[in-house]
């Protein structure tokens, strides 16, 4: 049996190693790959313009969705050098139906709620609509952010500074970089931070995997922009399954933003967020500081 010690890693090594230099390095690897790959598949087939309604539209974001999925694995493997939890297939399916059906049951309740207090009302149905408009925009979104703020920013911060300040920290980031959508303001901004923020975190917390941060996030930006035909995250109300009007307060309808800026939804998803992370608490996923380890 061999007695050699392993080999000290490089100067170089420990500083790659460490988690703001990974959350750095990673960030700007899924924004790199997320942006070449969309001028790409736009050059190639004009698939991601918003405007085009067609099946293609749909095929190209499953495309750049499974980059960002090969990326993420190959950050992990030659970057970060640790195994592939977050994205392992095994078990994914369910994750993944747990969090559609979660995301959409979510939205649902928050919009019978609005409905309820005179805020929305549906007054037909249009029928197929932008379907596929809604479902690109849904896959890519629950990919590309979840992989970024969850499986990088979220869970460099968490191995930095501890669970707290990671989903503190990574709720405000997540609530700041919608601050430039078209209908945006501090109160949607920070709508998403609250709500959006705690949910996905706490169910990354909860699992130690993306798959069903990605299923809530997806489903709740296509029941919201497909079904009930409300803006999602600002912009233009797409053309969705039922004709609906808003009407009302900007605190119960969201205003130019949607729903998810509603005080309504605030309070539904982060109760939902709240119930999650107590959950991972119970089932020991909190992490300490490493200071808090030490003492």
């Amino acid at each position: 049996m061999s007695d050699q010690v392993p080999a000290a890693p490089s100067l170089a090594r420990r500083i790659i190693a460490h988690p703001a230099s990974l959350l750095v390095i990673g960030f700007v690897l899924m924004v790199v790959v997320g942006g070449l790959g969309s001028v790409a598949l736009n050059k190639l087939f004009g698939a991601l313009d918003v405007a085009r309604n067609t099946p293609g539209r749909l095929i190209a974001a499953v495309i750049l969705a499974a980059l960002f999925i090969v990326t993420y694995k190959g950050y992990k493997r030659w970057i970060e050098r640790g195994p592939d939890r977050e994205l392992e297939f095994t078990g994914a399916g369910r994750e993944l139906s747990l969090g559609l059906l979660g995301g959409a049951l979510l939205f649902t309740v928050m919009t019978g709620i609005v409905a309820v207090l005179g805020g929305i009302e549906i007054v037909g149905l249009r029928g197929f609509g932008m379907f596929w408009s809604m479902a690109a925009m849904a896959v890519f979104s629950g990919v590309f952010e979840e992989i970024l703020m969850r499986g990088i920013v979220f869970r460099q911060l968490e191995a930095w500074l501890g669970s707290w300040l990671a989903l503190a920290l990574s709720s405000a980031l997540f609530g700041a970089l919608h601050i430039m959508n078209p209908g945006a303001s501090w109160f949607s901004s920070l709508a998403i931070a609250v709500e959006a923020g705690i949910l996905l975190g706490a169910a990354y917390m909860l699992t130690r995997r993306l798959w069903l941060a990605i299923g809530i996030h997806a489903a709740w930006n296509f029941t919201q922009g497909w079904v009930f035909s409300v803006p999602v995250s600002g912009g233009e109300a797409p053309l969705g399954l039922l004709i609906t009007r808003r009407a009302g307060p900007e605190w119960l309808t969201g205003g130019a933003f949607g729903l998810e800026a509603s005080v309504v939804a605030m309070v539904v998803a982060t109760l939902a967020g709240l119930v999650l992370l107590l959950m991972a608490i119970r089932g020991g996923q909190l992490r300490p500081a490493p200071w808090q380890k030490a003492s």
